[in-house]
């Protein structure tokens, strides 16, 4: 007896769906079933959007968020503060921080976080390109506003230890982020009130 399963098409789009962060394997089958029942789906759009951002989107020069030119709208802002900058992880946990208002300076994002186990050292992470940003302004103070996990951790105190040594100011986001979680969980509210209560590193 013949073993029945989807068309080896729909095979095709539920293993590519799987390898999306987040689909499992049940997920990528709802999704597939969606796309191919629904007249809604507008599965040809999708490609073409998806196509499109590949080819438009690209990292911010200086600062490493999402941007279609070299340089992304927010460094070339005259009206931001030049010399306070927000050290986040990631380029998702720019937004945010613009959204809670309560940040006007520059950011950088690093990339990910120190992870000795996972292989990310120092020389990993968009470190060597924060540094030369801060040396070629006055910097007044530099915001860390990073996960409260054992990783984010590590690299906030590695930071710290290279700021330190540079004199600059070095505060981190108050704690009202969970425990091991990242900028993309928390509300606007939770998020103002964190980087109104930093503190600073070091001595």
């Amino acid at each position: 007896m013949a073993k029945i399963e989807f068309p080896k098409p729909m095979l095709d789009l539920i293993a590519e769906l799987k390898r999306l962060p987040g689909i499992g394997p049940r997920s990528a089958e709802r999704v597939a079933v969606w796309m191919i029942q629904s007249k809604k789906s507008n599965a040809r759009e999708l490609g073409v959007a998806i196509e499109q951002a590949q080819d438009a989107v690209t990292l911010c020069e200086q600062c490493g968020f999402f941007a279609t030119e070299a340089i992304c709208p927010v460094c070339q802002d005259e009206l931001r503060q030049k010399d306070v900058f927000c050290v986040v992880e990631q380029p998702t946990d720019v937004l945010p921080l613009e959204r809670s208002g309560a940040f006007k300076g520059m950011y950088h994002c690093l990339g990910g976080k120190l992870s000795p186990l996972d292989g990310v050292a120092p020389e990993h992470l968009r470190i060597s390109g924060l540094l030369q940003r801060l040396s070629q302004v006055e910097v007044s103070e530099v915001i860390l506003a990073l996960s409260s996990d054992v990783e984010g951790e590590a690299t906030a105190n590695y930071l710290a230890e290279i700021m330190e040594k540079r004199e600059i100011r070095v505060t981190r986001i108050a704690q009202g982020l969970p425990a091991g979680g990242g900028l993309e969980h928390a509300d606007e509210l939770t998020l103002l009130r964190a980087l109104q209560g930093r503190r600073d590193i070091g001595s």
